[in-house]
């Protein structure tokens, strides 16, 4: 099990170096090279969240070390698609280091054994995480669009840097695609939470309590609706989308270590962080 998480983090690093040699020569080799490690290391990941599912019999997502691989699966997964489809090859200078960094991070992490209940097993929870995990790996590449858009108008206003002004997109493909992706991730934030309502239905017999994690949830939605709002009602485009899609991010970051950590819920009675 560690032997093949080493492999699998030796993949998304040596990726994550492409996708840094690519940054700097500007050479189609380091970006195919590093697209190609991160499919291994995806191909390969996929397979121990596979293995994961039927050796315990229920979903892997239930303490924080199965959580954490489960997250760096689908950011890597979510990354292949959406760069496939965009074209937006440079982003793997921020996807792959970051997918690497969760890894290494779920790693160090003990898997602490959870007691199996049918909860556990439940559709609507296995929905409600996939779902979920699907949108804040897209909300994530959001932020990494949102932070290039803002070195790259950075580059562009003070002149004297022109590294990246040639290195990176321009401004209006950022900020076109970073909005496709937080509307791919709203998307699928706003299905995930209808989800996790029906479960709290079944579980909890209602589908809100004020838990803190469900408080926290809302206040990341609400952060992502106000900036898609925003941009069709009052035209926010550009910098303020991108910061808007950083401190998004912050928020659903919060919600997803923040939370557990910190604060109390019910959410945490089916958890060993």
């Amino acid at each position: 099990m560690t032997s093949i998480l080493f492999i699998i983090i030796l993949f998304y690093l040596l990726s994550s170096a492409g996708y840094i040699l690519f940054l700097f020569a500007q050479k189609g080799i380091y970006h195919r090279l590093a697209y190609r490690l991160m499919m291994a290391g995806f191909a390969l990941h996929a397979g121990l969240v596979g293995y994961e599912f039927f050796k315990i019999g229920y979903f892997p997502a239930q303490n924080l070390h199965q959580t954490l691989l489960f997250a760096a699966w689908t950011l890597a997964g979510v990354f292949l698609v959406l760069k496939h489809k965009y074209r937006l090859n440079i982003l793997g200078v921020y996807a792959a280091p970051l997918t690497t960094a969760i890894m290494i991070f779920a790693l160090c992490v003990p898997s602490v054994a959870v007691a199996s209940t049918p909860l556990f097993k439940s559709l609507w929870l296995v929905v409600h995480i996939v779902i979920i995990f699907i949108a804040e790996a897209s909300l994530a590449l959001a932020c990494g669009t949102g932070i290039l858009y803002l070195i790259q108008e950075h580059t562009i206003k003070t002149k004297n840097n022109r590294f990246f002004l040639k290195r990176l997109p321009s401004l209006e493909f950022l900020d076109r695609t970073g909005y496709t992706f937080i509307i791919t991730g709203f998307t699928m934030l706003t299905i995930g939470l209808i989800t996790g309502f029906v479960y709290a239905q079944l579980v909890w017999g209602k589908f809100w309590s004020w838990d803190n994690k469900e408080i926290w949830s809302m206040i990341t939605w609400l952060i992502y609706a106000a900036l898609l709002h925003g941009r069709l009602v009052a035209g926010w485009r550009g910098r303020l989308a991108a910061i808007m899609a950083v401190v998004g991010f912050a928020a659903l970051l919060f919600t997803f270590f923040g939370v557990n950590f910190l604060l109390e819920g019910h959410h945490n009675e089916f958890t060993k962080w």
